[in-house]
């Protein structure tokens, strides 16, 4: 799962293959089951959880998977402990990279983020070696290709839900929300309650700068470099600053 980098990378989230949304399901499912282990089964106490079981249903995960996985984890079932890792560096022509992992091996993921890094072209870097070039955003997206919702309908919904701005742009509408979770997690139950549903509802690292490749060659890598780190199992979100060339 790829993080915010503009329309084109929100519009290629929307056409995900069959074998894409298999990885996406396993990954919530990781984060699922650690959110159970720490707080609970019951989404109505545990925040996380119910911000996680949002997430799957805009990633169009079944309710059947959702409820096995909470399940199982509430049952411990899943015997994996779980850590959170963040690992920065550059790809091609130094677009700046941000890789958050769920790992049950440390240095597995490390050694692979880092040949994938070099396979690129880039190198895996320090961590804050690019961090201070995003800023977290709550953002939410929702899918406006039949032009249902109005610019005016949006903007009530938008302040009577506490989001700070929204954006409309082609067949998609951008809210900006607030990066703190319990205030973010307030404005997407809010549009929620309001019959939104969403293509990404998540607080995200936002580039405050994007990087143009013009070479095709790069452009190919950088696309591979993405793609190895959205197969693994163990990434759960990339954050880049690439200017994606639009699709023709």
């Amino acid at each position: 799962m790829s993080g915010h980098s503009k329309w084109n990378n929100i519009k290629r989230k929307k056409e995900k293959t069959d074998a894409q949304k298999g990885k996406v399901f396993t990954k919530i499912g990781r984060e699922i089951s650690v959110a159970v282990r720490e707080g609970g089964a019951d989404p109505a106490s545990n925040g996380k959880l119910r911000d996680l079981i949002a997430k799957a249903k805009s990633n169009n995960v079944p309710n059947d998977n959702i409820d096995r996985i909470i399940k199982k984890a509430a049952g411990e079932g899943d015997k994996n402990t779980y850590v959170d890792m963040v690992y920065e560096g550059y790809g091609p022509c130094g677009v700046a990279v941000i890789v958050e992992a769920l790992t049950d091996n440390k240095n597995r993921t490390a050694g692979d983020l880092r040949h994938y890094f070099d396979k690129c072209g880039g190198n895996l870097g320090q961590t804050g070696c690019v961090s201070y070039l995003f800023s977290e955003k709550g953002v939410i997206v929702i899918d406006n290709e039949d032009g249902q919702y109005t610019e005016d309908q949006l903007m009530e919904d938008c302040m009577d839900a506490g989001a700070e701005d929204f954006e409309i742009n082609g067949d998609v509408v951008e809210i900006s929300a607030s990066s703190d979770p319990v205030e973010f997690r307030a404005v997407r139950e809010a549009l929620e309650a309001k019959g939104y549903s969403f293509v990404e509802a998540d607080i995200q690292k936002v580039p405050s700068t994007y990087t143009a490749i013009d070479d095709p060659e790069m452009q190919e890598k950088m696309q591979k470099l993405l793609d190895l780190l959205d197969d693994n199992d163990d990434v759960q979100e990339v954050f880049h600053n690439w200017e994606m060339p639009e699709e023709e």
